[in-house]
Parts: structure tokens; sequence; C-alpha cells
């Protein structure tokens, strides 16, 4: 079957309680996604649909990164949906880093929280290029003008702290409950030039296709399939997969032929950047491979990295970070604690260029260059390169505490 229209991964970011899931419930809706019927009582009717899981119903939180997929005129879309809860960065972190773009979701009434600011800082590590902002809730402040402009330029200086010019970022006023500027223009708010959400997501470009770089698919879940045998299942990030083709999974070292490739349950004989695919590799068994191997060429395999130079910019962390420190690397779908071997030197975050050498720590807010050991076999490619492979988070006790590129790696083999 032709695929018809480009598609486009879609985040949406923001705080906590600030109407992400009820914005992109009524977005569905609005888009002829889901019926009326889908939708609860109440409240509450448009945040449910994409909270799937029953534990996320009892505690009127998302969870989990739900999937969902709406076409406009233009594009196919699928929603990643963002949880805003601290706990469920990681989420945010394997999600995001599968986005073309984002839609970060504000309050009119509160303005910028700090996982505002995280969540933007976040996008910007994964490189997500492309960010619409969608002040919302603004029946909870009568629709005005003013408290609009407020927030836009609080937004502003968060966008201008990590290099972007707010000129050309989209800012929508927009009820998310109310159905205000979603798909049609909004009576309440004459005064709003712009485009409606949906006119905006149009205005997208979809992201160049790196089919050039060698194939990497981080593998998300293994499956055993009744007929089919052992399916990994995970999203093409870079390079051109066909059946028939020798693939090996890194670091586990499993190889064989590619026997099939399936997506949303249709057989295809390619795979491309993108693709969420689930393929058989004949051979390979469900013990040999696991969430956070990677798939490359056997000609030109995924890199498993011994030691890795990075780049790293603290987020957030009570106390210093000094040599031996051990959090948990979040890398495509990977998570492997890895220790700092060695501060090599601190960077001016404004400009990017050394301002110490061999600091004793690193803290909150600082950029600096560091030696990386893995406590395990992981894969890391390095960021110019293959960049979706090359880009990090770090997380301890329970938050983001830096996020990072990788900038040379010395391979284990």
């Amino acid at each position: 079957m032709a695929k018809e229209k480009e598609h486009l991964n879609l985040a949406f970011i923001g705080h906590v309680d600030h109407g992400k899931s009820t914005l992109v419930g009524h977005l569905l809706l609005k888009a002829g996604a889901i019926a009326e019927q889908q939708l609860d009582d109440g409240e509450n009717k448009f945040r449910f649909v994409m909270d799937k899981l029953g534990e996320e119903r009892e505690r009127g939180v998302t969870i989990d990164l739900a999937h969902q997929k709406f076409s406009t005129n233009k594009y196919d879309y699928t929603v990643v949906d963002c949880p805003g809860h601290r706990d469920f960065v990681k989420n945010m972190i394997t999600g995001a880093s599968q986005a073309d773009a984002a839609v970060l979701v504000v309050d009119a009434k509160d303005g910028v929280m700090p996982q505002t600011k995280e969540h933007m800082f976040l996008s910007m590590t994964l490189g997500i290029k492309q960010i619409i902002i969608a002040i919302n809730k603004m029946d909870m402040v009568d629709y005005s003008e003013e408290r609009f402009n407020e927030v836009k330029e609080e937004v502003g200086v968060l966008l201008k702290s990590i290099g972007r010019d707010p000129a050309t970022v989209p800012f929508i006023p927009l009820s998310a409950f109310e159905g205000d500027n979603i798909k049609e223009k909004s009576d309440n708010m004459t005064w709003y030039k712009g485009g409606t959400l949906m006119e905006e997501l149009d205005k997208l470009t979809p992201p160049e296709k790196p089919v050039d770089l060698p194939l990497r698919i981080p593998i998300q879940d293994v499956y055993s399939i009744t007929g089919v045998g052992t399916v990994p299942v995970g999203r093409v990030e870079t390079g051109i997969m066909k059946k028939g083709e020798n693939v090996i999974f890194e670091p586990a070292g499993a190889s064989g032929e590619v026997k099939s490739i399936e997506m949303h349950h249709e057989v295809f004989e390619v795979a491309e950047p993108g693709d969420n695919i689930g393929f058989n590799v004949r051979g390979v068994g469900k013990n040999d491979i696991r969430r956070g191997d990677v798939a490359g060429h056997t000609a030109d395999a995924p890199t498993v990295a011994k030691e890795f130079t990075a780049q790293v910019v603290v987020l957030q962390h009570p106390g210093v970070i000094t040599v031996g420190y051990t959090p948990v690397f979040h890398c495509h779908t990977s998570q492997t604690a890895c220790t700092f071997l060695e501060l090599t030197s601190k960077l001016d975050p404004a400009t990017g260029q050394p301002q110490a050498e061999k600091p004793d720590f690193i803290k909150t807010g600082d950029a600096a260059i560091v030696q990386i050991k893995p406590t395990k076999p992981m894969v890391m490619e390095e960021a110019k390169n293959i960049p979706p492979m090359g880009r990090f988070a770090i997380r301890d006790m329970g938050q983001t505490v830096a996020a990072g590129l990788c900038l040379k790696v010395t391979p284990a083999k």
C-alpha cells in the first residue's frame, strides 16, 4: 500500500495540569480521529482519551506515552503525549527523542513553571527543531489579550535563553476545554490574527529523512509471535532496512537475515527513518536481545562504547557532580548506569568556549566536557555522525539532572 501523506511525530510538552491531555483529546476529536462517544462525561472528558491505563485514570495523571494518530489535509500525525509529572520525565525523554516537532502547552493563568523550563531545555537537547507555543486555558483569564501578551513575553525570554528567536515561533491563544482556536478561529479572541493550532501544525516541515546514514534501530520491546517467531520492535532512526539483508544487534552480538518487516499489521519490503516497525530475524531468539539493544547492518554495526567524551548541561542537581558520580544515562532506548571518569573542562554556557580546565566539580547551570564510562556495554554514537544516537539525558533521584551530546566514542572492540 502506498504511503499517501508525509508523516510527523508530535510531542505535547509542558508543566503538569497545564492541559496537555485535554488539548490532545480535543484535537483528536476535531480532526475526526475519535468519535464523541469515546469521550467521558463531565470535566475530564477530553483528557482521558489518551490515558489508556487504568492506573492513570485512578490517579488522574498521564503516565505512559500514549500514541494516537490523526490527519489533516496535509500530514498524518502521531501524537506522543508527553507526561508532565517529574517522575515521568524519563518517558518524556524517550518520547521527545522521537518527535519531529513539539507543542509546548502553557497555562495562561500560571505562566511559565519549573517544568515548562525543563521540557523546553530537554526538547532542545533532544534535537526538536520546531516548536509551537499553545497558551492554554484562555477561557480562565476571560480571553484577555493583555494576559496572553504577558505569558508570551515570559515564554519569549525562555526561548531566547536556548538560542531561539521568539519571532520565528508561533504563539496560539486557545482553550483546550472549550475548543477555541484548535480547528476553527475563536470568536472570543478576535484580537488574535494568527493561525489555529491545526493551521500552524500544517506549516511544520517534515524532517529530512536520514536515509544516507548507517542503519540504526533502537529496540523498544521484543515479542514472541505465533507463526512468526521472535519480533523485535523499534523505530528506524537512520538508514534503510530491506528484507533479506543481514543485521546485527549490539551490544548483544546476535545477528541474522531479516525475514519480514511489519508496520501497523501490514507487511513491507523496506523500512526507512521514522517508521515504527516489528521485524523478524532468522536465528535470533527472544532471549538473545532486549530493550536498549540497537540493530544495524552487519557491515556497519552499531558502535559499542568502552568510553565516550560528552558535552553535558547540568539542568538541576541538589549538590555537585564530581569524578566517580554514576547516574543512569538514557540514550535511545537504553538505560545504563555510567560513571564520570573525568571533568575535562567547564564551558561558558553563552558561547560554548572552555572556561576552566579540569574543574573539581560541576553544578546546576554548568555546561562541561566530560569523560564517561558505561558500567556495562551500551551503544553510543558520535552526535555529529548519527545525531539521534548521540543524544542522552542523565537521571538520578527521580529527576533529570543533566542532558548531553556524545562528541567522541572509544569503541569497546
